[in-house]
């Protein structure tokens, strides 16, 4: 082969060789990222710097906010718990002051009602009294009998009871002596005559039972 024919041969090599190359140039682009061709370049080492910097500063800030939160929250706690224990302080004033003005509504109720029936003893005693006198009026008599009776009833219908008292043992709860008397006939202590008869109302006495004891 010429020489002329070997130079031809090198220069279409080397032709083909710079062709390919631009065609591998070409294929590259097409297939780099859109953010590359957008031109976002890939972060380079001063961006890793301010990163690396920037970084600590953030876990400080946030830190310092997970702190502040959490002081908050221990503030909220403690608001929470005194706003509790005076909501219970107030319940249980408010629980003993129902039950102290229901004992006390009780109380007056009772005290009203053991007043009035107190009142209305003499009535009792009159009635009584007259029963025992002689009378020959019948119809007068019956008259008085009556209106005990109904007076009985009434007294009855508010849980007044008669206190026993004659024949029983002396109690100082119930009975008020007025004198003592010998009589071998009753035993120590015994009630050997009432004067005057007692009421309970309940279990409260409105009135002692004026008696007379024996031995």
């Amino acid at each position: 082969m010429s020489k002329t024919n070997k130079k031809e041969v090198i220069e279409e090599k080397m032709n083909e060789t710079e062709v390919n190359a631009d065609e591998l140039k070409t294929e590259k682009q097409k297939n780099k990222p859109r953010a590359e061709k957008a031109g976002d370049a890939p972060p380079d080492d001063n961006d890793a710097a301010v990163d690396e910097l920037n970084g600590p500063k953030e876990t400080g800030e946030s830190g310092a906010s997970n702190e502040a939160g959490a002081d908050s929250i221990a503030a909220l706690q403690e608001e929470l718990t005194a706003e509790r224990d005076k909501y219970l302080r107030l319940a249980a004033e408010y629980d003993n002051f129902r039950k102290r003005s229901m004992k006390e509504l009780t109380t007056v109720y009772s005290d009203a009602r053991a007043d009035t029936i107190t009142k209305l003893l003499p009535v009792y005693d009159n009635l009584e009294r007259a029963l025992k006198v002689e009378c020959s009026d019948m119809s007068f008599l019956k008259g008085v009998e009556m209106t005990m009776t109904q007076l009985t009833e009434i007294l009855e219908g508010m849980g007044v009871q008669t206190i026993q008292a004659t024949g029983e043992q002396f109690d100082p709860n119930r009975h008020n002596a007025v004198m003592s008397i010998e009589d071998p006939n009753l035993g120590e202590k015994t009630v050997a005559e009432e004067y005057q008869k007692g009421f309970m109302l309940g279990d409260r006495v409105i009135r002692f039972s004026t008696v007379v004891v024996a031995n």
